[in-house]
C-alpha cells in the first residue's frame, strides 16, 4: 500500500527522484497549460548574465522568484514563466578580453571586431548549462527551452522600436557633457550604473598656492580633491556673494574665504590685510601651475564667479578644468574658458604632460604632490576618506570626463515617472520614498551610448555631409532605406556597412556606438514577445507584470531601467508588486567577495542539505529584503527543526497506517467522531489554510512559512505525541480510525500548503499518501489546487483553550523540574490562577500530559507561595527616594497584597508620610518561593502550583509508570516488532516487587505473561529507589 518512509534526513537523494519524476512527467509544463484560458498573473524573470556563475545570492533570488508563480497557479491563474539571458556588455566583452589575452579597445580593434563579436556570441553561453542546473536543482520553475536572447535580431529589432518611439516623442539627443567614464572599458556610464560602484577609498586632497600676477608672494589658496585634474586647470572660481581675505603669514600673502580662515590658521599665525567680496576678485590674473603646453588659444588663468561654490569645506576658492566636472564645465562655458584636456580616453597623461606622460592619472596623484612641494606651490595635504566611483564591471576608477554621448532626456519624464513609482507596490515600501524615489527626483538624462563592440547598436544613422538624423525602428524601414533585398545580422561590424544616399547627396552612415545594455534589460517586457512586430495579443495580456523581484542592487539598475523605459514608452509603470531582496552576506554579516575567501559555492549546500532546505532558510531566517547571514549550519538547523519533525510525523503515520491497511479512500472525515484533540488540530489545520492563503496573496512569505513551522511544531509535538497511543490498538476501534482519518487530512493537506514552499517534500508526501489510493487525483501536488479552509472546521475558542492548555502544560513542567520529580511520577492537583476555568476535556489534557489527579482554578495562591519582594531602583529611586526605606518595609510586610494588585497593569497605592505611593509591577523585583509541600512557575501572567505531597498509592502508580517504560525501552533495544507479544520476567523489591505482583500493566506493554523467572533479554535497573531485574521475551 505506503511506500515505506526511512526516517534519515537524507532529502537529497530524495529530491532527485522527484526532479526526475517532473522531468519524465512534464509537470512544469502541465502546470501552465491546464490553467491556459483563465485570468493571467504576470511575472517577469529578471535576465542573468550566463558568461558568470551562480553563486549563493543567485539562489536566494531564485528561490524568491518561484514561490509566487507556484502559489498562484495552484491559484488557477495562468502564470507564463519565461526565461531570460543577458547576452550584451561589458561583461561579455571583458571575459573574452581576458580569453583571448588582450587588453583594451585598440588591442580589440587590431584583432578584429568581426572575430571578436563571434568570441562574445559564444562566451555569452559559457556558464548556461551551470545556472540551468542550478535553477533545476533549487526548483526553480521557468521556461529554459524558449527563452529571451537579448542578442536575438528579433528583441534587437524591439529595442530599436523602442528607441524609434522616444526619438519621436524629441527624448532622444546626442550631446558634450561631462560624464562618468571608464578609461579601462573606453566607455560613459550611466548614472544607475556609477551607483552601483561606489567604494570607500583614502586619498590625498591638495590646498594648492596659485601666484597671484603681479604681486610679489600673494597666492590664491585652492583646495581640490583630485590633484590629477591640476594640468588641466584653466581658471580659480569664488563666490561673488562672499567675502575673501588677503592674510599675512610670515613673509607670503594667502587670499582665501574669510569665514574658513580658522579651519587653516591659529588666530596668533596671521594677520588679516584686507576683505574683499569674490566679486571684486572677478577677472584677476594669476601665474599657471604648470608650464606645459596647452595649445589653448582662449584666455585662461583668471578668477572666474559662481555661486556653485559654497564655504562647508576647503578654501571656499576651486580651481577649474571643464574637461573633468560638470560644474566646471559649465563655468567654462559661462566664461568662455579653453577646453584643456592633458588626459586621454585611456585615462593616462598625454605627451604634453612630459614629465608624467603616459601614467594612468589618478595613479599620478602623488608625484603631482611631489612636483606641486618641490616647487613651493603646495601649502597642505590631507589624507580623506570618501566614497568614490568604480566601474562596476572592471572595477576601474571612473573619471569625470568631457565626451560625446548619445542621451535620453528622463528628465522631461520625471513626474511621470514619480507617478509610476508611486503606483507600485514596494516590498519594503520604504524603496517607494527612499532609495527609488530619491534616485527619481534626482533623475538626469539617460547616457544611453557605449562606445564599444558588443551590444545592440544604435539605430541612428547620420548623414556625414549635412547632419540629418535618422532613426531606423524596424528591419523593413532599413531594408527600404537601404534599399537591401534581404535582412542583416543587426550586430556590428555587419550593420556598420548599412549606408544610403542622404538628400543632399552625402551618405547616411550609422553612429558607431552600442546601447547601454540596461537599456536592453529594461525593454525586456515588450522584447521577450518581439512586440509590436508579434504577439501583440500576448504583450497585451502580460502586461504589466503583477509581480518581479530582484536584489536590492536593482533598484538603480534593472528596476529603474524598467521604469524609465516602459513608461515613456507606455504611460505607467511596468509591474505592480515588487519584493527587493536584501544581500545574502557570510555567517558573520560580512559582504561576500573572492579576495576575502567567504564565497558559499552553492553546490555545497545544495549537495548536502539539498534544495527545499535551503528554500526553508531563506523563507523562514528573516524579511526578504534583510540582509541575511547564510552559514550551511543555519540551514541544517532549520532543515532539523522544520523538515525532520514534518518528516517523522510523516513517517509515523505511514508505519502505522501500513500496519492497519488503513486506505484513506475509504474513510470520510465527517463520519468520523472526533475528539477534542481531533477538533482542535483540524481547526489550526483550516486556520493555517486561511492564513497562508491570505498571506501569499500579499507576498508575506516570511510570516506564512514562520505560521507553516509553528503547526509543523504543534502537530508532532502536542497532537501525535498526545494521540499515539491511539494508533497503538490491535482493532480498527472506532478512535483509531477518527485518529487515522485526522492525521491523513491534515497532512494530505498540508502537501499541499508546502508545495509552494518545499517542492520536493510536498511531493514525495502526496505521491505517496494520495496518488498512491487515488489514481484520478492530479498527477503531481503542484497540479492541485491550493486548499481552501472550511470556517465550519475553525474554531477558534478551542484554539484559545488550548492555547491555555499548552501554558499550563510548560509552565506544570518547569514546576516539576523544580522539584526534580519525574512526569511518570503522578501527583494530586495542579492549581492556576487562569482569564476563566478550562472545559472538563481539556483539563483532561493537561491531567494526563502532567500526570495529575486534578486540575484546579485558584483565584489566589495565598496558600501555596510567598513572594519576596525587592523595590526596582531605576524607576521608584527617581519618584520615591526619601521614602525607599518605608517602601522596603511595605513590600516585606504587604508581599502577597501587593502581588495580588498588581497583576493583569492594576496599581497598588498606599499612603507613606503623608504622601501617595503607587506601586505598578514594572517597580517591582517579584521573588516566588514554594511553601512546603508546593512546586510553582509563572510567566507573569499564568502562575501554576503543583501539590507535591506522596501518598501511598501515587508511590505505586509512580512506581508501575517508570517499570512500563523501562520495559517498553527494553523492547526496543531487543529490536522487537511493535506488534510483538511478549513474557516478562522480573526480580523485585520494595514498591516495584508489589507491581509486579499485581500485573495491572501487561496490556500496556504487549506482555502476555509475567512470572519470576528471568529468561530472554535482561537488564538491572533502578526504580525510584527499588533495584530491579527486568527481561522480556518474544512469545
Amino acid at each position: 500500500m505506503y511506500k515505506p518512509v526511512e526516517t534519515n534526513l537524507n532529502f537529497v537523494e530524495r529530491e532527485k527522484q522527484v526532479l526526475e519524476f517532473w522531468k519524465e512527467n512534464d509537470i512544469f509544463k502541465k502546470s501552465v497549460e491546464k490553467n491556459e484560458g483563465n485570468p493571467e498573473f504576470s511575472f517577469y524573470d529578471g535576465p542573468p548574465t550566463a558568461n558568470g556563475k551562480p553563486h549563493i545570492g543567485h539562489i536566494l533570488t531564485r528561490v524568491m522568484k518561484d514561490i509566487i508563480p507556484r502559489y498562484k497557479t495552484m491559484k488557477g491563474y495562468h502564470v507564463l514563466r519565461k526565461a531570460g539571458w543577458d547576452t550584451h556588455g561589458l561583461p561579455v566583452e571583458l571575459e573574452v578580453e581576458k580569453l583571448l589575452g588582450i587588453d583594451g579597445k585598440q588591442e580589440i580593434e587590431k584583432y578584429g571586431i568581426e572575430p571578436f563579436i563571434k568570441k562574445c556570441k559564444e562566451s555569452v553561453w559559457k556558464y548556461s548549462n551551470e545556472w540551468r542546473k542550478m535553477s533545476d536543482r533549487i526548483g526553480y520553475w521557468a521556461d529554459m527551452d524558449n527563452p529571451y536572447v537579448t542578442y536575438d535580431n528579433n528583441y534587437i529589432e524591439s529595442v530599436w522600436w523602442a528607441i524609434k518611439q522616444m526619438a519621436d516623442k524629441g527624448l532622444i539627443y546626442k550631446g558634450y557633457k561631462i560624464v562618468p567614464y571608464c578609461p579601462r572599458c573606453g566607455t560613459a556610464l550611466s548614472s544607475h550604473e556609477v551607483a552601483q560602484g561606489y567604494k570607500d577609498v583614502e586619498e590625498t586632497s591638495v590646498f594648492v598656492k596659485f601666484a597671484v600676477k603681479g604681486e610679489q608672494n600673494t597666492y590664491f589658496l585652492a583646495w581640490t580633491t583630485t590633484p590629477w585634474t591640476l594640468p588641466s586647470n584653466v581658471a580659480l572660481c569664488m563666490n561673488g556673494k562672499e567675502d575673501y581675505s588677503k592674510i599675512k603669514v610670515d613673509d607670503e600673502y594667502y587670499i582665501l574665504a574669510d569665514a574658513l580662515i580658522p579651519s587653516l590658521f591659529d588666530e596668533d599665525k596671521y594677520v588679516k590685510v584686507e576683505t574683499k567680496k569674490g566679486s571684486e576678485y572677478e577677472y584677476t590674473e594669476y601665474l599657471p601651475l604648470f608650464d606645459y603646453e596647452t595649445g589653448a588659444k582662449e584666455k585662461a588663468y583668471y578668477v572666474v564667479n559662481d555661486s556653485y561654490v559654497t564655504l562647508t569645506d576647503g578654501t571656499g576658492i576651486v580651481h577649474i578644468a571643464p574637461a573633468f566636472g560638470e560644474d566646471d564645465s559649465k563655468v567654462g562655458k559661462k566664461y568662455n574658458l579653453p577646453f584643456v584636456q592633458m588626459v586621454d580616453d585611456r585615462g593616462r597623461f598625454k605627451d604634453a604632460v612630459y614629465d608624467f606622460k603616459g601614467l594612468f592619472c589618478k595613479d599620478a596623484d602623488k608625484y603631482i604632490i611631489e612636483k606641486l612641494k618641490g616647487e613651493n606651490k603646495l601649502f597642505k595635504a590631507l589624507k580623506f576618506t570618501h566614497s568614490y566611483p568604480f566601474c562596476w564591471r572592471c572595477d576601474t576608477p571612473l573619471l569625470y570626463y568631457a565626451r560625446s554621448s548619445w542621451f535620453v532626456k528622463m528628465t522631461a519624464v520625471k513626474e511621470q515617472l514619480l507617478v509610476a513609482n508611486d503606483s507600485v507596490n514596494w516590498m519594503p515600501e520604504t524603496i517607494k520614498n527612499g532609495r527609488m524615489g530619491n534616485f527619481l527626483e534626482n533623475v538626469i538624462d539617460w547616457g544611453i551610448s557605449r562606445e564599444r563592440y558588443w551590444g545592440t547598436p544604435l539605430p541612428i544613422w547620420v548623414c556625414n555631409k549635412c547632419g540629418k538624423i535618422h532613426v531606423i525602428g524596424s528591419r523593413e524601414e532599413l531594408r527600404e532605406k537601404a534599399h537591401l533585398d534581404h535582412d542583416v545580422e543587426l550586430h556590428r561590424p555587419y550593420i556598420d556597412d548599412v549606408k544610403w544616399e542622404c538628400e543632399c547627396g552625402g551618405t547616411m552612415e550609422r553612429t558607431p556606438e552600442v546601447l547601454d545594455c540596461w537599456f536592453d534589460s529594461g525593454s525586456m517586457p515588450f522584447a521577450q514577445w518581439h512586440y509590436p512586430f508579434e504577439n501583440k495579443e500576448t504583450f497585451e495580456r502580460v502586461f504589466p507584470a503583477d509581480f518581479i523581484s530582484e536584489a536590492i542592487d536593482q533598484t538603480r539598475g534593472w528596476f529603474y531601467t524598467l521604469l524609465a523605459v516602459n513608461t515613456v514608452l507606455f504611460g505607467r509603470a511596468p509591474f505592480k508588486n515588487c519584493i527587493v531582496l536584501g544581500h545574502v552576506n557570510d555567517k558573520d554579516g560580512i559582504k561576500m567577495s573572492k579576495h576575502k575567501g567567504n564565497v558559499v559555492d552553492p553546490w555545497t549546500v545544495l549537495d548536502k542539505q539539498g534544495a527545499d532546505a535551503t528554500r526553508w532558510y531563506f523563507y523562514t531566517s528573516s524579511a526578504p529584503w534583510l540582509p541575511s547571514r547564510f552559514h550551511a549550519d543555519t540551514v541544517s538547523e532549520s532543515q532539523r527543526k522544520f523538515m525532520g519533525t514534518l518528516w517523522n510525523t510523516y513517517a509515523f503515520f505511514v508505519l502505522y497506517a501500513e500496519i492497519d491497511k488503513f486506505n484513506p479512500t475509504e474513510h470520510k472525515l465527517e463520519e468520523q467522531k472526533l475528539t477534542v484533540m481531533d477538533r482542535w488540530i483540524l481547526s489550526c489545520l483550516n486556520s493555517l489554510v486561511k492564513f497562508v492563503d491570505e498571506g501569499l496573496n500579499e507576498y508575506k512569505i516570511t510570516e506564512t512559512s514562520r505560521a507553516i513551522g509553528d503547526f509543523v511544531d504543534i502537530l508532532s509535538n502536542w497532537y501525535v505525541r498526545r494521540s499515539r497511543d491511539r494508533f497503538w490498538g490491535s482493532e480498527m476501534s472506532q478512535n483509531k480510525e477518527a485518529a487515522y482519518t485526522t492525521l491523513y487530512t491534515v497532512l494530505s493537506t498540508l502537501s499541499k500548503i508546502i508545495a509552494p514552499y518545499v517542492p520536493f517534500l510536498a511531493e514525495e508526501m502526496y505521491q505517496n499518501l494520495v496518488r498512491n489510493f487515488d489514481k484520478n487525483a492530479p498527477e503531481s501536488v503542484h497540479l492541485c489546487s491550493f486548499p481552501i479552509a472550511d470556517e465550519k472546521m475553525i474554531d477558534k475558542k478551542l484554539e484559545a483553550g488550548m492555547g491555555d492548555v499548552l501554558k499550563l502544560v510548560v509552565l506544570g513542567r518547569a514546576a516539576r523540574n523544580k522539584s526534580n520529580l519525574k512526569n511518570r511520577q503522578p501527583l494530586s492537583k495542579l492549581l492556576y490562577n487562569g482569564r476563566y476555568e478550562l472545559p472538563q476535556s481539556l483539563k483532561e489534557l493537561v491531567e494526563d500530559e502532567l500526570n495529575v489527579k486534578s486540575v484546579e482554578v485558584s483565584d489566589t495562591s495565598d496558600g501555596f507561595i510567598d513572594y519576596e519582594l525587592k523595590p526596582q531602583l531605576k524607576t521608584l529611586g527617581p519618584k520615591y527616594g526619601s521614602l525607599l526605606g518605608m517602601i522596603r518595609g511595605v513590600l516585606q510586610e504587604r508581599a502577597n497584597e501587593i502581588v495580588n494588585a498588581v497583576k493583569n497593569g492594576n496599581l497598588f497605592k498606599f499612603n507613606a508620610n503623608g504622601k501617595d505611593v503607587e506601586l505598578s509591577q514594572d517597580d517591582l523585583l517579584i521573588n516566588m518561593k514554594n511553601k512546603e509541600g508546593f512546586s510553582s512557575e509563572s510567566d507573569g501572567e499564568t502562575t501554576v502550583v503543583l501539590d507535591t505531597a506522596l501518598d501511598d498509592s501515587l508511590i505505586f502508580e509512580g512506581a508501575e509508570r517508570e517499570i512500563v517504560s523501562k520495559i517498553q525501552n527494553m523492547r526496543k533495544e531487543a529490536g522487537f516488532e511493535v506488534t510483538d507479544r511478549i513474557v516478562v520476567g522480573y526480580k523485585a523489591e520494595g514498591v516495584a516487587k508489589q507491581v509486579f505482583e499485581k500485573a495491572d500493566f501487561l496490556k500496556d506493554v504487549l506482555a502476555d505473561s509475567v512470572c519470576e523467572t528471568l529468561d530472554g533479554f535482561t537488564k538491572e535497573c533502578d526504580v525510584n529507589g527499588d533495584k530491579v531485574t527486568i527481561s522480556v521475551k518474544r512469545i
